[in-house]
């Protein structure tokens, strides 16, 4: 059994779509190397980080990940196997890389109560925290709305409101 720390400087971009972890982030490997009859077993866990946007509001994001990997490189023989143990070494880069894409966020948010944009403007709701929220009215009562109006506006300040 064999343990061992390991910090790897990416050479490209992992991942796709809304976050990603970039290319020359690093990520730290904590691992063990165990020697089983079948194989070597690596056990272990990847910390990183990732960037991309809020899938609400699609404010910048960066934050960590990390991933426990557990798998069995086989020795080569017989049977097909997806890792292999090849010239007494293990390549781990597919292992975590995988692992690591997998546990990316699929919509990822900036906070967990990210209000998101606003439908008419395309601001950010969170931005506008002290503005009143605009009431959408269905076109439907627009009519109604307008009457109710006129007739507010046709209300003067010293005649009393009537009562219903």
């Amino acid at each position: 059994m064999r343990e061992t720390q390991r910090e790897v400087t990416l050479a490209e971009k992992w991942g796709e779509g809304l976050v990603w972890v970039p290319a020359s982030s690093d990520i730290a490997l904590d691992v063990r190397l165990e020697s089983v009859h079948e194989g070597i077993l690596v056990t272990g866990t990847a910390t990183g980080r990732y960037e991309g946007e809020c899938s609400r509001c699609l404010k910048e994001i960066d934050a960590p990940v990390e991933v426990e990997i557990q798998e069995l490189f086989a020795y080569p023989g017989g049977e097909a196997n997806d890792f292999e143990v090849q010239d007494d070494h293990v390549d781990l880069e597919t292992l975590v890389r995988d692992a690591t894409v997998l546990s990316l966020p699929f919509q990822p948010v900036c906070r967990p109560d990210c209000p998101g944009l606003d439908p008419i403007t395309g601001e950010r709701l969170a931005d506008n925290s002290g503005a009143a929220p605009r009431e959408t009215l269905d076109p439907r009562w627009a009519a109604l709305a307008e009457l109710a109006s006129e007739q507010a506006d046709g209300l003067s300040d010293d005649e009393p409101t009537p009562q219903t």
